[in-house]
């Protein structure tokens, strides 16, 4: 019977603290306001099932942010592409984006969806050159700033999360593009942040809102604080209930991709803490 009560307490104190926890983040921790936000994906619903955190805070109309998502694949593997292009375009607007003409899908033979395919990092940074700096390949004037139609960037990181290579292929090309902004311009600082998804280990993959202490003492220890105007990490917490929340990141999987909803993809929903958390790094790119 003590054992009982004392589940039944845990059962309320631990969602209570993690409320309040990330309600406490929200407000006080850093925040991207007014920017022009590119998210990068490579497949359709990546943005869901990864990244769902970080669209429903980025995208709130308090924040001035214009959200944008750019998939470089249809997710074709199964022959379902242009079912699947549809339920992305549904599923960014139910995480926040003002209207289905910001998500964009890229289909090219070279960014095949493929569990054993890695994508050409300089074909993605020329892609990504000619969305967002088309001017690039003529700016030889080093005096003169460097020039983007975003302010951030935000994809996979070097893990991918779940070791993808499609994901990791986006990490690389990401940084080869910002690279590529600054490329014979001494001096001068990159018009667009790169922000990654930092991947974790299994355990805490799959232990849901739980792992929000190690994720806080992460960027606690592990996050730049100097730059106020570019924080150094990026914390996301969504609630559990409510609009905006861990509820609103199952809906747009269970509502919008119906064709990607076997049954281990609900376990994934549940008990990922991707759909609860994510922690973002900014990237320091190397010039070239």
């Amino acid at each position: 019977m003590e054992l009982l009560m004392v589940v039944a307490v845990l059962l309320v104190v631990i969602p209570s603290l993690y409320i309040y926890t990330a309600s406490v983040v929200s407000m006080r921790f850093p925040k991207l306001e007014n920017k022009s936000i590119c998210l990068l994906i490579a497949h359709p619903d990546d943005e869901a099932m990864f990244f769902a955190p970080t669209v429903l805070a980025l995208a709130r109309p308090e924040t001035g942010n214009h959200v944008k998502i750019l998939c470089l694949s249809s997710g074709d593997a199964d022959g379902l592409g242009e079912t699947r292009k549809k339920e992305l375009a549904k599923s960014g607007v139910v995480l926040g984006l003002r209207s289905t003409n910001d998500v964009f899908v890229v289909e090219k033979p070279e960014f095949r969806d493929s569990m054993t395919t890695t994508w050409d990092a300089g074909k993605i940074s020329d892609l990504l050159s000619s969305a967002f700096a088309p001017h690039l390949s003529r700016s030889k004037d080093a005096s003169s700033p460097p020039t983007a139609s975003i302010d951030v960037l935000i994809t996979f990181d070097a893990g991918g999360v779940s070791s993808h290579p499609n994901h990791i292929s986006l990490y690389h090309g990401a940084k080869e593009f910002v690279s590529a902004l600054v490329a014979g311009k001494p001096g001068w600082a990159s018009p667009v942040d790169l922000y990654t998804l930092t991947t974790v280990p299994i355990v805490r993959k799959y232990s849901a809102f739980l792992d929000i202490l190690p994720t806080l003492l992460s960027w606690a220890f592990g996050a730049d604080k100097k730059d106020k105007k570019h924080p150094g990490g990026l914390v996301f917490l969504n609630g559990l209930a409510g609009h905006g929340s861990f509820t609103t990141a199952w809906k747009a999987m269970t509502t919008a991709h119906k064709s990607q909803m076997v049954w281990f993809r609900y376990g994934w929903i549940t008990l990922s803490r991707y759909m609860y958390i994510n922690d973002l790094r900014l990237e320091k790119i190397k010039r070239k």
